[in-house]
């Protein structure tokens, strides 16, 4: 019997290199098909050529759309009905919430069909001035006939000062047990209130003091305790399918060894912009593809805010060392999802995805919002990344391997890009945005037969977004990761952080300057020779292909918009 725990542990020992060596294997390779070029197939003089590293990013996304097609008819052939056995903390973070999109949120939560009794509701609004009691006013009129509870926390879990409770004693606005003023209070009498309120009223709504969306999440997961089965997150901006919670529940009832799930997570306001479109096209691919793949191996890499249940039993567990997470000797107040789930995986259970759970959620329609959106989820993809290589041996090999393509992929393409733009031809540059929208294209077809709706092709669009925007954003991320905020302001606010505008105007000079530069050099040369001129006819030919790409594309956006346009105004009516 003492041999086992041994066996055990040597077992897990011999798995972690195991994996780390696997590890090596496939970033080796990545580096060497990268560094030596070797190329498949070229045409004459070189001119265009497609190498081993194109091949093994092709092999990549055709696996990773294989998977999830399988994970989906896998979702499609579940036939469990849920129980409805489980209790449910159902927690909503709130922040100066825009006033449409919470009043739909709270609606589609009350609208959720699943057994009141086992559903408790809370609400924690990061705020607790008058700025901030429009959110509470509201929670009390949508769930006016629950019988809700109230309450207006002058702190919150972290900033209660037992000198200031002293303070109160003395001078009489608290009085401690017996109207003894020398009563020293060491625990916020608050704070008690709070926990009794959650766990003895169905529907609760808190006020507490700022403190970062991670500070709200904690007092609704520490006041529930283990009163509940599950957990579920949800944002203030959400607005949930009916049956959201009921398929939530079914995946994590359906296996002991499932310690989270999250659904499918759409835009609800990707009408408003040509951003916000664009983020719609981009999350259906982030969830039903490469979540969906994610998936079949159990082992999601992140369980979004919006849409996310967890086993209570093993968060409680790692609530305190979620809630102190320390980087660089800096306490992390952002990527509070991504690191919840990285938790639930280093304990070794699995997480899954079910694109039968749905719901909406607002996105940034304005550009800078947006940036400094991804901005800081760039900083915790890269700070979870370092957290979660711990626990690769615990999951399956796929997880190691998508993370080591998708860690060092921005790099590979920041590091073609820069050597095109300054040591490369003319062609070599017209070459790499062509390759960038065609296979932009590529993956959007594909995507257009999966989704089986035309609206995908757009999805070739993105590209322009990721290379102008979001990989210069990346760098920014990465050194500014120690910097802890929300990210984005509320939605009440007009964005005021231009920094990240910064790293953008940077990247921006980088390219100018390489294309002029290269335009001089080009200038110099002798274009007469027969690999000039078979250069010539492919910049004339590559020049038309592209500027007749974006005509169309263009076309397409301007009458797939006027069709929305058209379609919103037969749906207002006016009475005079």
């Amino acid at each position: 019997m003492e041999l086992k725990p041994h066996l055990k542990k040597l077992g897990s020992i011999i798995r972690a290199v195991l994996t780390f060596l696997f590890a090596l294997l496939v970033l080796g390779v990545m580096i060497w098909a990268y560094v030596a070029g070797f190329q498949l197939a070229t045409s004459p003089y070189g001119i265009i050529s497609f190498g081993f590293y194109g091949l093994l990013l092709t092999l990549h996304v055709l696996v990773q759309s294989f998977f999830a097609v399988i994970e989906h008819w896998r979702m499609k052939a579940r036939t469990v009905d849920c129980t409805f056995t489980k209790t449910i903390g159902f927690t909503i973070s709130a922040f100066q919430e825009d006033p449409v999109y919470l009043r739909e949120c709270l609606n589609s939560v009350r609208a959720l069909q699943y057994p009141p009794e086992m559903l408790r509701i809370i609400m924690v609004i990061d705020g607790n001035s008058e700025d901030d009691r429009y959110m509470m006013d509201m929670f009390r009129e949508v769930f006016a006939d629950q019988d809700p509870g109230f309450f207006v926390w002058n702190n919150n879990y972290h900033t209660w000062d037992p000198t200031q409770g002293q303070q109160d004693v003395e001078t009489g606005s608290v009085i401690g047990p017996g109207e003894d003023a020398d009563y020293i209070i060491i625990d916020d009498p608050q704070r008690a209130e709070v926990e009794r309120l959650i766990k003895t009223t169905r529907c609760v709504c808190i006020m507490q003091k700022w403190g970062g969306k991670r500070e709200v999440m904690y007092t609704a997961f520490k006041a529930l305790g283990d009163s509940v089965d599950y957990i579920q997150v949800c944002d203030s901006d959400t607005k949930l399918d009916p049956l959201a919670t009921i398929e939530l529940c079914k995946v994590l009832e359906s296996n002991k060894k499932y310690g989270a799930v999250g659904g499918d997570v759409m835009i609800l306001n990707q009408k408003d912009s040509f951003i916000s479109f664009m983020s719609s096209l981009r999350y259906w691919m982030a969830f039903n593809i490469e979540r969906a793949c994610q998936s079949f191996f159990d082992c999601v890499s992140c369980i979004s805010g919006p849409l996310g249940l967890y086993r209570n039993d093993l968060l409680q567990q790692f609530l305190e060392s979620w809630y102190n997470q320390m980087f660089l000797g800096t306490h992390c107040t952002f990527g509070d999802d991504r690191h919840l789930t990285n938790r639930m995986l280093s304990m070794g259970y699995a997480t899954k995805y079910t694109a039968r759970s749905k719901c909406y959620t607002e996105t940034p329609a304005q550009f800078l919002r947006w940036l400094n959106q991804q901005t800081r989820w760039t900083k915790s993809y890269f700070r979870e990344w370092l957290f979660n290589a711990m626990w690769w041996h615990k999951h399956h090999l796929w997880m190691t391997y998508e993370s080591i393509v998708s860690g060092i992929f921005p790099f590979f393409v920041t590091a073609t890009i820069i050597q095109l733009f300054w040591t490369g031809t003319l062609w070599d540059i017209l070459w790499i945005l062509c390759c960038i929208q065609l296979i932009g294209l590529v993956k959007a077809a594909y995507a257009c037969i999966l989704r089986r709706d035309f609206v995908m092709v757009f999805m070739s669009l993105y590209s322009v977004l990721y290379m102008t925007s979001l990989l210069p954003a990346k760098y920014f991320a990465i050194l500014t990761m120690n910097k802890s905020s929300w990210g984005t302001s509320g939605r009440r606010k007009i964005v005021g952080n231009y920094v990240p505008l910064l790293p953008l105007s940077v990247w921006t000079a980088i390219l100018l300057g390489g294309m002029g530069y290269t335009i001089y050099e080009e200038s110099q040369m002798n274009w007469s020779t027969p690999a000039k001129k078979a250069e010539i006819d492919f910049l004339v030919f590559g020049c038309v292909a592209y500027v007749v790409y974006w005509m169309i594309m263009m076309g397409l956006y301007w009458l797939w918009f006027r069709r929305i346009i058209r379609i919103r105004t037969k749906s207002y009516t006016l009475n005079v």
